[in-house]
Parts: structure tokens; sequence; C-alpha cells
């Protein structure tokens, strides 16, 4: 009898470990494809993106910003349906991404870009390594988190009329401590869907859609402290 509950125990956590490696694996490529994207525009295109920033303005931007926003949703709901649009969608989408974010690191230094990305990446693991292992249920930060980020969305635009340093330095501190949180709540989730939905392709690429997002906003937020900090030394 042990040694069946044995073979079972094992067989889950095989299981859990391909789920795992199998959101991961769509996350990676997710943020492979942005990156790819922001470098092709910055490096032959640079001289195009000035352009449409001087002829179309900066509402248009903010504008463009509010299309992924919306897109999340359904994106959200196709996955989770398993419908056989995800994939496709959550490509088109993270290539939309890429060009977005390429109007943002126009104004950073490649240095401040490096420094950020790579500080993302290591909090990423650290806290995706917490989420993972923990036994405190992280479910009870949720709804703080998800209030905390539409905190932000209705602080970023205020800005975006405003422009007030200290109210970008003190949103990207919080931005920085939410989408963390929300890292390490996503990274526990992924076990729960894996026990209670299965493994379906669907669930996969709803949660790497989930942790894509954790951690591109993680990295914008960083970039902005980075690049802040670089102007004052500078």
């Amino acid at each position: 009898m042990n040694n069946n509950d044995n073979l079972i125990f094992d067989d889950k956590k095989d299981g859990l470990n391909a789920f795992f490696s199998k959101v991961y694996g769509l996350m990676g490529i997710g943020v492979l494809l942005s990156g790819l994207v922001s470098f092709v525009m910055l490096r032959f295109f640079q001289n195009n993106l000035l352009s449409m920033i001087n002829s179309k303005g900066s509402l248009v931007f903010l504008l463009l910003w509010l299309i992924p926003l919306f897109m999340v949703v359904p994106m959200q709901t196709s996955a989770m349906k398993n419908s056989s649009a995800a994939l496709p969608l959550f490509i088109v989408y993270s290539g939309f991404m890429g060009f977005l974010i390429s109007f943002t690191l126009l104004m950073y230094t490649a240095t401040d870009i490096t420094l950020a990305f790579v500080t993302a990446v290591a909090m990423f693991f650290g806290l995706a390594v917490y989420g993972r292992t923990t036994k405190r249920d992280l479910g009870a930060w949720h709804k703080a988190l998800v209030a905390g980020v539409i905190g932000l969305i209705v602080i970023g635009i205020l800005n975006f009329f405003i422009q007030s340093t200290p109210l970008m330095l003190l949103s990207s501190v919080i931005g920085v401590i939410i989408f963390s949180g929300l890292i390490a709540y996503d990274n526990q989730k992924i076990s729960q869907v894996y026990y209670q939905m299965g493994d379906s392709n669907g669930w996969a690429i709803s949660m790497a859609l989930s942790l894509y997002l954790d951690f591109l906003n993680l990295f914008l937020f960083l970039l902005r402290l980075f690049g802040f900090a670089g102007n004052n030394r500078n």
C-alpha cells in the first residue's frame, strides 16, 4: 500500500514539475519575443520611433498602452477555456508589448536597461522559489495585490498629465513591491491549478501570461528607479 502511495506521489510530483516547465517555457517565449521585437525596433527603426513620438503626441501612446490592458481578460478567458486561439493570442500579445516597450526603452541607457533586467531576473527566480516552496497560503495577499495594481493604473494615468517625479518614484517603489508579491502568489497558484484543473495547455498559457505580466511590470518599475538613480549620478 505504501509503495502504491509513493508511486502516486512521485507521479504527481513529476507531473507538477512538467507543468511548471511548460508554464516557464511559454513565459520565456513571451519574454524572448518581446525582447527581440524591442531590439529590432531600437536597432533598425529608432529614427522611426522618434518620428512617431514627435508626430503623434504622447496621448496616442497612452491610448496604445490601454490596448494590452483591455486584451488581458479576453486572453485569460480564452486560455482557461483551452481555446486553440490562446497560444496565437499570447504570441501576438508578446510581440505587441515588445513594440510598445521599445518606446519606453528609448528614454534609458543600455546600462540602466541591463541593470533593471538582471535585477528583475534575479528577483523573479528568488520569488518563484519562495512561492513554490512556502507553506504559507499566499492567497490572502491576492485581493490587496489586485487593488494595488488598479491603484497603480490610476496613478499612472494621473501622473501622465501632472508629470510629478515624486509620484513617479513612489509608484515605482510600490509597483516593485506589488509585482514581487504577485510573482510569489502566481508561482504558488501554479501548483493549485495543476492539482485542481490538470495540466491542460490552456491553463499553462493562462499562468504563463500572468507570470509574463508580473515579470514585465517588475522590470519596467525597476527600470524607472535605475533610470532615476542614473540621472542623479550624472
